[in-house]
């Protein structure tokens, strides 16, 4: 029986006593505190129990009180203000002016510690014990006990269990922050970060300043140092570029008079060696006349050969038909005589059969006759003639007085006769049919063993048709792409030709270019690294940029690239041995290439970098195309050149499509006819082309001849296909006209047979039937008779001694019988050797004899004939043969002819082209000369044209600056390499040649050059005093762009930057220490929070799995904390997730709400692990949970209350609050606002499984 108890019945239980092993929250004492009016007491509290009651009975309320006497805030008190807390307060009713509420806290040891909370008007005193204290006092008292108010790691209101499990991972984060209580480090963390950074960030401003203002002082004293350089080295420049000037003017002109002498040795040279050419031209036309001649002669041999090979194709496929033909015809003889052997064989056997059945035939008759005459010799009188009129009598009598039964009978013997009759017939009728069925059959198998050997002719030639269709629809195949292909290609070559014929390619081709394209290729196999001619390399991305590019490549055109400076060199010491024309190298390798400035793409208008609209392949030469057109542009149109390269800032270097170039020294060279011409040899790299698809189309034509030569071929096996399938068609018609009619003649009349035979059956079994009932039917009526007779001669037989008249009548008439019996066997062999004999007399055995007789002579007669027509038509094909054998054999004694007279003419060729290859080895020498001479020329004038631009004064003996030509709109600036040459390349060569006479006047005074000078004689050492002229001016260039417009005033602005440069650095030094003493103190900060916080998650982390896994009750369940960063985690969020038992991983958010739950109470539980209060109380956690989850969460809380704290819960579900220690039990009374009332039940008296009546007046659980 349950009973209510007061607080100290259960205080002073037993079962209570054992739980205080640890500090508990014992009772509350409250006093007007929201709907607890007056002064209760609501406990004691045991170390597991639940609070219990209906709903808007105050248990919230209850929670509302242990959170006032906690010290929670106001706002998380459901309420505005402190005095809406005091009992009736809302309803404007308040009981009093003041409320409390006490919280008794009890040690282990059964100490008691008061803590008391009072609302007094608008604010609130705490007290422990009765002594007041501030609230921080309070507060730190509550924390010694492990109770944080700012956590709430002891209290956990209703609905809030599902809001821990979703809460995000920032939210996460501040509650791990309240546990460790790291946010308190938090103020001063961002603080002192905010000092770190801006200390940081003053520190770097000071450095860089104090940089800069160093700078301005290396600037400053460089001013300086240039200020004084400069006019030295100003006149130092100037003498060194005169005498520079002077060195390679004087080499130059050196070069040019010896260079002269040596053109006019080569000139008479050459002369010489034409007139050999032309005497042996002379010669080689003679002889090109005398082989065209043979020529000719030859072309109507090879027709003669064609024409009868022709001839030959046709007559061989008709001797093939004709041959197969006669096969055919033989092997139809050979199965003609065969079936004549077979046919007369049968004829043989049957004639042996129809005698055999007229033998048999005739003794049968023999022996009726015999069997006759042997009866009428046995005949005996049996009575007297008294006894036989006795007898007469009697039976007369007997008949009378029987004469009904016989006549019945008479009746029934005559019906059984005529049916025994028709039984008979029916019987032999029966055998005749069964012997024509086994004849049929016998038919049916030889004819379908002739359908067997039909068929298999037939499959074999089928597989021999459709494999020579396949070898002829390949061979067909074959001719008619073939053909196709052949048409195309002689379109394609009439074009190509045409194009070569307009290009005038064969007659007006350089053998100059022959010759370098011929020294290139051998460089080529030589030397691996050779890549080509850069016009070979690359081409216009179309036809209008040609000029333009043709302007901008000049010289470089022709340049071979390679890819090393070692290899070029190899190439030019092949070159010097092969007596080559010089040609220019550019070694990718070594080169210097200007980068390409990507702004120059964007200029707008149609303006483009010339490498853009360049072709080009390898990749890899590349540099060598930049290293030739630089930064050039090419634009559409002569003024938008003008512009880009004069209107701008900075000065570009354009040419316009019509060849117009504008370079950056102001130069502007036109188009001539000059570069025009050079542009067409872009068109000659497509002639190239055009020949090498000429080459490749004959070369294919020749093999497609080939395969057209193969008709006769696929005419043979057309034949041969007709004579089979015509072969075929007669033998599948024979075969049809078997199945179709003769062998459905023979399945017809054996299924009317077969019809007869099962008709007739049943009409023997009637008839047999019949004549079974009717004897027994005779037996009865011959019974009567007998009983009549047996009185009548009843004295008669006693007389004769027998027992009955009928012994006497019957051995008369069996005997009688017996006759009967076999006459009618006799009969009935005769009737069945007479139907033999007349089935074997139809057969007409001759007549098939006769037929394949007739069928024999015929087709010998065709046979014969056949081979006459072979045998002509074999001799017409022999003939044929030799008349083809013999004009082969003329055109083969005619062409060794040729061949002879074509070997006189390689000589004679040969011999001229030793005299051309001399001729061109001269002319090389000649051109080689003539260039160097040229290059000299414009190398003379490039460097007057240079001294007269940069204003150097040059000695001169005769003539003055100005004859040196000058270009309209060239200005006196500095000046590029480029432009050195480029004027004399724009220009014609009549333009040229008028230039260097015109120059050809200035005569030089080399007197100042120093002599050691003017010794030089070997190219090298030309070239390095050349380098180290350039090396020295390039220096003292350098030097003066360095200090080019020097600062005077650079003493005074060194001495003000020494100043400024002392001061920040000062000031660098001072922010430098700050910063320092900054990150010290935040990297201090930082780990002192690091810390606390580490120190709460790790025990927390470790701690979840373990009671998520005994919460869930499997081993397999899973809970895991993750820091999104690992570094600060305080700083970003932490994840929390879990897998449920037997299930796979879902978010947080796809759990159900009693995994979410259980997954809040693990941590829950866990975070209470790491600083645990003596207390936890619970509103109404088990709101969303089953059953299952309430036993598992309620037996956890059991473990747990046993050994570690004290869990309060407030529970609505039976089976949750059963599980506790003692219920607490809240109930509403009645009044101007609801009342709560408490009471407590010890369930620990109670043992499971009892059975409890309760009273009216108890309260029922």
């Amino acid at each position: 029986r349950s009973t209510l108890f007061p607080y100290t019945t259960l205080f002073r239980s037993n079962e209570y006593k054992s739980y205080l092993r640890m500090g508990i929250l014992h009772r509350l004492e409250v006093e007007n505190f929201k709907s607890y009016k007056g002064y209760q007491v609501i406990g004691p509290f045991t170390k597991f129990a639940a609070i219990i009651g209906p709903n808007g009975a105050g248990k919230s309320n209850l929670m509302d009180a242990i959170s006032f006497v906690l010290g929670d805030k106001t706002s998380n008190l459901r309420v505005r203000s402190l005095k809406d807390l005091i009992h009736g307060a809302v309803v404007g009713k308040a009981a009093a002016n003041r409320a409390y509420v006490t919280a008794v806290y009890k040690e282990a040891s059964g100490d008691e510690t008061l803590f008391t909370r009072t609302i007094i008007g608008n604010g609130s005193e705490y007290r422990i014990d009765g002594k007041v204290l501030s609230p921080n006092e309070y507060q730190s008292k509550l924390e010694s006990l492990g109770i944080l108010i700012k956590a709430k790691n002891f209290l956990v209101f209703q609905g809030a269990v599902e809001s821990i499990a979703m809460k995000t991972p920032k939210e996460r984060t501040d509650l791990f922050e309240q546990i460790s209580r790291s946010d308190e480090l938090r103020e001063d963390y961002e603080h002192l970060k905010e000092e770190m950074i801006k200390a940081q960030e003053d520190t770097n401003f000071s450095y860089h300043k104090r940089k800069g203002i160093a700078a301005e002082k290396r600037e400053a004293r460089a001013e300086k140092e240039e200020a004084d350089k400069f006019q030295s080295l100003t006149k130092d420049l100037n003498d060194a570029r005169l005498e520079f000037q002077l060195f390679k003017l004087f080499h130059t002109d050196r070069k040019i008079n010896g260079l002269k002498d040596e053109l006019s040795s080569i000139n008479k040279q050459l002369h010489s060696e034409n007139r050999k050419k032309d005497k042996v031209e002379t010669e080689l036309k003679k002889k090109k006349a005398e082989i065209a001649k043979v020529q000719r002669e030859q072309q109507v041999l090879d027709k003669n050969v064609k024409s009868k090979e022709v001839e030959l194709n046709l007559k061989r496929p008709k001797y093939i038909k004709t041959k197969e033909k006669v096969a055919h015809l033989q092997k139809k003889v050979d199965n003609t005589k065969k079936q004549i052997t077979k046919s007369e064989m049968a004829h043989d056997n049957h004639q042996i059969v129809v005698a055999d059945l007229e033998k048999e035939f005739s003794e049968v008759q023999s022996m009726i006759e015999a069997y006759e005459q042997d009866n009428q010799e046995s005949q005996e009188i049996e009575l007297e003639d008294a006894q036989m009129s006795e007898y007469n009598s009697l039976k007369e009598k007997a008949s009378q007085q029987t004469a009904s039964l016989r006549q019945s009978l008479t009746k029934i013997q005559r019906q059984q006769q005529n049916d025994e009759e028709s039984l008979e017939q029916n019987k032999q009728k029966k055998v005749d049919l069964e012997l024509r069925q086994v004849q049929l059959n016998e038919q049916k198998t030889q004819l379908e063993e002739r359908i067997a050997k039909l068929e298999q002719y037939i499959n074999q030639n089928s597989q021999t048709v459709n494999k020579l269709k396949q070898d002829k629809d390949k061979l067909a195949a074959e001719i008619r792409i073939a053909n196709q292909r052949y048409s195309e290609i002689q379109s394609s070559l009439e074009g190509v030709q045409s194009e070569l014929r307009d290009a005038k390619v064969d007659k007006h081709e350089s053998a100059r270019n022959q010759r370098k394209a011929e020294t290139l290729e051998s460089m080529k196999r030589l030397f691996p690294g050779v890549y080509g001619r850069l016009i070979d390399l690359c081409e216009p991305v179309h036809r209008r940029y040609q000029i333009a590019i043709t302007k901008v490549l000049g010289k470089n055109m022709d340049a071979i690239v390679v890819d090393t400076e070692q290899c070029g060199r190899d190439c030019i010491q092949y070159m010097k041995e092969q007596r080559s024309e010089p040609s220019t190298f550019i070694p990718l390798d070594t080169i210097q290439v200007k980068p390409t400035n990507e702004k120059l793409r964007n200029l707008g208008g149609s303006a483009k970098l010339i490498i853009d609209v360049i072709r080009y392949d390898p990749p890899q030469i590349k540099k060598a195309l930049q290293y030739a057109c630089g930064n050039s542009l090419v634009c559409d149109t002569m003024e938008e050149a003008r512009k880009l390269c004069f209107s701008g800032a900075e000065r570009h270097k354009a040419v316009a499509l019509d060849g117009t170039l504008f370079s950056k020294s102001g130069i502007i060279s036109g188009g001539a006819s000059d570069i025009k011409r050079k542009a067409k040899r872009w068109d000659e790299k497509a002639v190239d082309g055009l020949k090498r698809s000429r080459d490749r189309y004959l070369d294919e034509l020749k093999e497609l001849n080939v395969i057209r030569r193969k008709e006769p071929e696929l005419n043979n096996l057309t034949s041969q296909i007709n004579g089979l399938e015509t072969r075929l068609k007669y033998s599948k018609r024979d075969r049809d006209s078997s199945i179709d009619q003769t062998m459905a003649e023979y399945n017809k009349e054996a299924s009317t047979i077969e019809n007869e035979l099962e008709d007739l059956q049943p009409v023997l079994d009637n008839l047999e039937k019949k004549i079974d009932e009717r004897t027994e039917k005779v037996d009865e009526v011959q019974e009567k008779l007998n009983v009549v007779e047996d009185k009548v001669f009843k004295e008669f037989c006693k007389e004769l001694g027998i027992d009955n008249i009928r012994q006497y009548e019957e051995k008369q008439l069996s005997k009688r019988q017996e006759k009967a019996k076999k006459r009618l066997e006799f009969a009935n062999h005769q009737s069945k050797l007479q139907s033999q004999l007349d089935f074997e007399r139809r057969r007409n055995t001759k007549g098939q004899v006769k037929k394949y007789q007739d069928q024999l002579i015929a087709d010998e007669d065709a046979l014969k004939e056949l081979l006459e027509e072979e045998k002509h038509q074999l001799q017409s094909i022999n003939e044929t043969q030799e008349r083809l054998q013999t004009a082969i054999e003329e055109r083969e004694a005619f062409k060794s002819q040729t061949e002879e007279t074509e070997t006189e003419l390689k000589e004679i060729r040969k011999i001229l082209s030793e005299h051309i290859k001399e001729i061109a080895k001269v002319q090389k020498l000649i051109n080689t000369q003539e260039v160097n001479l040229e290059q000299k020329r414009a190398e003379r004038h490039g460097l007057l044209k240079t001294c007269k631009l940069d204003d150097i004064k040059l000695p001169l003996k005769h003539g003055s600056m100005e004859d040196i030509h000058n270009p309209v709109g060239t200005q006196a600036s500095e000046m590029d390499t480029e432009s050195a040459t480029t004027d004399y390349e724009s220009m014609s060569s009549q333009g040229a040649a008028k230039m260097f006479e015109r120059e050809s006047r200035i005569v030089l005074d080399y007197s100042a050059l120093p002599r050691n000078l003017k010794e030089y004689v070997d190219l090298k050492d030309i070239e390095h005093q050349h380098e180290v002229y350039e090396k020295k001016i390039e220096n003292m260039q350098n030097t003066l762009q360095r200090i080019i417009a020097p600062n005077m005033k650079a003493v005074e602005k060194l001495d003000s930057v020494k100043e400024k440069l002392q001061e920040t650095t000062n000031e660098f030094e001072t922010a430098r220490k700050k910063a320092k003493k900054a990150k010290n103190d935040f990297e201090m900060i930082q780990k002192k929070r690091f810390d606390k916080f580490m120190n709460a998650f790790e025990h927390v982390s470790a701690k979840i799995d373990e009671i998520y896994k005994h919460l869930a009750n499997s081993p397999s369940a899973q809970a895991f904390l993750g820091p999104e960063n690992p570094e600060e985690p305080y700083l970003d969020g932490i994840s929390y997730n879990c897998v449920a038992p037997g299930k796979r991983f879902r978010p947080m958010d796809n759990l159900s709400g009693g995994e979410k739950t259980v997954a809040a109470l693990a941590l829950l539980f866990a975070i209470h692990s790491y600083q645990p209060s003596p207390f936890f109380v619970l509103d109404e956690i088990d709101a969303a949970l089953d059953n299952t989850n309430i036993n598992r969460v309620a037996r956890y809380i059991r473990k747990q209350t046993d050994d570690d704290f004290q869990c309060i819960i407030i529970s609505l579900k039976e089976e949750f609050y059963t599980k506790a220690d003692c219920l607490i039990g809240i109930y509403p009374e009645e009044d101007h606002c609801i009342v709560s009332k408490t009471l407590s039940l010890d369930l620990t008296k109670y043992q499971p499984g009892q059975v409890v009546e309760e009273d009216e007046d108890e309260l029922a659980v």
